[in-house]
């Protein structure tokens, strides 16, 4: 049976940098208060008309062309955002066609911050079983325009930039690579916990001043309740996909998990008894970029960590759901 490997990975974010500094400007905080909780320094917010589908073509490009592929190349198309440009279709559908790619499957990932690694499971899977043997697997997302950039919203407005990153994967029998195995949970025990509540198909209408006005349509997160799951269920998981492969946390090249907040990731270090040399993080300057933020870390990580053909690399992620999810590939 094959296995999905990682040919290449390209990434984007939006021109315009939005400093602590800018944020200071805009609300009651400070540049001390927001890295002593987060890590993040800055991050990227598109401009207005700038979209998820923008920030994924241009991600998908750059990896179509470090793969060396042509667009034609591509047999199907798995996009993770939580939240796409418009209502529907979703935005796998709208890269496809900027890729100009009539006909082949586009299929949307809609599981936030563990998104991308929902996704690897799913192209992973077609790919193990023969149905495609090249598949462009995005994770692309645009928070900024759904935050309350003010004081009322600063303790989740801080953490959030925009992003996008895209992987080209194919099928191998190389033994010494591949995706060796991914991992998925849920717990809808805490779906209110890290949510958007509007608008929603339950409400008549979907949206309404009152919700506008109450602060209903930004994202609501219940930040001590988080941090206390992430830090175990993250390195949990991790553990769980050594086991299940045979392998010992000593074996790991590179850990990438998912870039919520600087401390959390910290944790989950030291919990797995991780050297630095071993993790990389890149919050500090793109903020959680929730569904992108694995693939824009990965791509930096693998050149800051002199990652090699066979080496072994673990990715990891916990987000709204509750969700979390682990994978191994032999890069």
């Amino acid at each position: 049976m094959p296995r999905a490997a990682f040919v290449s990975i390209g990434t984007a974010v939006p021109e315009r940098v939005v400093t602590n500094a800018d944020l200071v400007a805009r609300m009651d905080t400070s540049d001390e208060w927001i890295q002593q909780r987060t890590g993040v320094q800055e991050r990227h917010w598109v401009v207005e008309g700038e979209g998820v589908a923008d920030l994924a073509e241009r991600a998908a490009r750059r990896a179509l062309e470090k793969a060396g592929w042509q667009p034609s190349d591509v047999e199907a198309i798995v996009f993770a955002t939580i939240q796409s440009d418009h209502v529907f279709p979703g935005d796998g559908c709208y890269l496809q066609g900027r890729l100009g790619l009539p006909g082949i499957p586009a299929i949307d990932i809609r599981n936030a911050c563990s998104g991308f690694l929902y996704g690897l499971s799913v192209a992973s899977a077609w790919i193990q079983t023969g149905q495609y043997r090249r598949v462009l697997l995005v994770g692309a997302e645009v928070q900024s325009t759904g935050l309350d950039v003010s004081t009322r919203g600063r303790d989740i407005a801080v953490i959030f930039g925009d992003g996008a990153g895209a992987a080209c994967l194919e099928a191998t029998d190389d033994p010494g690579r591949g995706v060796l195995n991914v991992q998925l949970h849920a717990d809808g025990r805490f779906t209110r916990e890290l949510s958007g509540d509007a608008p929603g198909a339950v409400y008549h209408p979907r949206v309404s001043v009152k919700q506008i006005e109450d602060g209903s349509i930004y994202p609501h997160m219940e930040g001590q309740k988080v941090f206390k799951h992430a830090i175990v269920r993250m390195p949990e998981v991790v553990r769980e996909a050594l086991a299940k492969a045979g392998l010992q946390t000593g074996d790991i090249k590179l850990l990438v998990p998912h870039q919520a907040n600087l401390r959390i990731a910290e944790a989950v270090q030291r919990s797995l008894e991780l050297r630095d040399d071993q993790v990389f993080n890149n919050i500090q300057k793109y903020g959680n970029t929730t569904a992108a933020s694995i693939p824009l870390c990965l791509e930096e990580g693998l050149t800051a960590r002199g990652v090699r053909r066979g080496d072994l690399v673990a990715l990891c992620s916990f987000g709204a759901g509750f969700t979390w999810a682990s994978a191994l590939i032999r890069w």
